[in-house]
């Protein structure tokens, strides 16, 4: 009897393995709890259901592609330990996550796996100079925002600006890039210093902004305290300017402000979803909408849509799942693939090729407007 049992078992996990050799694994890391969790959860969202219409088409070489996601909460603890989770469960890829620094926490553990890590929003710098062979973004970076947010401040005639950051790599790291151009370009920094992430009361730092008399206002934070800065400075009645960027693509942060102390507001992010030009796209949204009740909120979830596409397309081309195949396809030879945020190559570094870059104001509707 004790030899049947011992048998089932075997057969049963043979079987069992069998079974995960079936799947293609692609793993999905996101704030799915925590102050970005509209984000994350949107990721999901979208790179489940570009998965179904993957396997509802037969798969990817002869398999079915499971999605395997894990929520970093936005922290990079958390997300340090998410990325170990998913190196432990025979991801080939991983896509995500938002924020570079909750990124940054898991590039290494992903690197010494041998796994493809794509990411969506995190676009400081430096997390492509460390020469790490699986690293890509679908997102762009930094430096190219920072011009970018220099020249639509500079647009403005002003001589006196304002810098305020969070400290995190990301929100620093633009700061800096923006920060020195408008230097070298003879205007006036009169204020630059940080504010702490997660309080509910800035008016104290906002007394001090106002103290220093800046004529336009850059603030590098996230959507949560940025809609609370603008919603505060209409209480205290100050009607200068912010100015923001790629992380403040969310509507959650007009919910935060209010449509009116939201408008004027002007931000630089890459498309937002209603106006992504491709035929592709916006059939995407459509399906996005049948099955969910809604569009995406947030370029950064349809972003997570690309990283998805592109490892499926590198999947394709390769007839091959690893890693290493993969990475050198798409160093080397994707070339302006047709994705949902346009056209998408990557460069040695893993960075994405190109300026995706608009300028988004906010309408009284409380509605962000393409501007250029």
């Amino acid at each position: 009897m004790k030899k049947v049992l011992l048998l089932t078992c075997v057969l049963c996990l043979a079987a069992s393995l069998a079974g995960a050799a079936d799947t293609i694994k692609i793993g999905v890391m996101a704030p799915l709890t925590g102050a970005w969790a509209s984000e994350g959860q949107e990721m999901k969202q979208i790179v489940d259901l570009l998965g179904e219409e993957l396997n509802a088409k037969g798969g990817l070489l002869g398999q079915q592609v499971e999605i395997i996601s894990e929520d970093d909460g936005g922290d990079p603890k958390t997300a340090a330990l998410a990325a170990q989770r998913l190196s432990t469960q025979e991801v080939i890829a991983s896509i995500g996550t938002y924020g570079s620094a909750i990124t940054e926490a898991s590039q290494n553990i992903y690197d010494e796996a041998g796994i493809l890590q794509v990411a969506t929003g995190s676009t400081a710098v430096r997390l492509s100079e460390k020469g790490l062979q699986y690293f890509f973004r679908t997102s762009p970076r930094d430096d190219d925002q920072g011009k970018v947010i220099a020249r639509t401040i500079m647009e403005k005639g002003v001589k006196k600006v304002a810098v305020l950051h969070d400290n995190s790599t990301y929100s620093k790291g633009l700061a800096d890039e923006a920060k020195a151009i408008l230097e070298e370009q003879g205007i006036e920094i009169v204020f630059y210093d940080a504010l702490t992430p997660g309080e509910n009361d800035y008016t104290a730092i906002l007394t001090k902004l106002k103290a220093a008399a800046p004529e336009i206002v850059l603030a590098t934070t996230y959507y949560p305290e940025t809609g609370l800065l603008l919603r505060q400075k209409k209480e205290m009645g100050w009607d200068v300017q912010l100015v923001g960027g790629d992380a403040n693509s969310n509507p959650d942060l007009i919910k935060i402000a209010g449509a009116d102390a939201a408008a004027g507001y002007l931000m630089i992010c890459p498309p937002v979803p209603k106006d992504l030009p491709s035929e592709e796209a916006q059939n995407f949204l459509a399906a996005f909408e049948k099955k969910y009740g809604g569009t995406p909120g947030s370029i950064w979830a349809v972003l997570a849509g690309d990283a998805f596409l592109v490892i499926a397309e590198a999947i394709k081309a390769t007839e091959s799942t690893d890693p290493e195949e993969l990475a050198d396809y798409l160093h080397t030879s994707l070339k302006d693939f047709p994705g949902l945020t346009g056209l998408l190559s990557f460069n040695e570094k893993g960075d994405r090729v190109g300026d995706v870059y608009r300028v988004y104001t906010v309408d009284d509707q409380g509605n962000f407007k393409l501007l250029q």
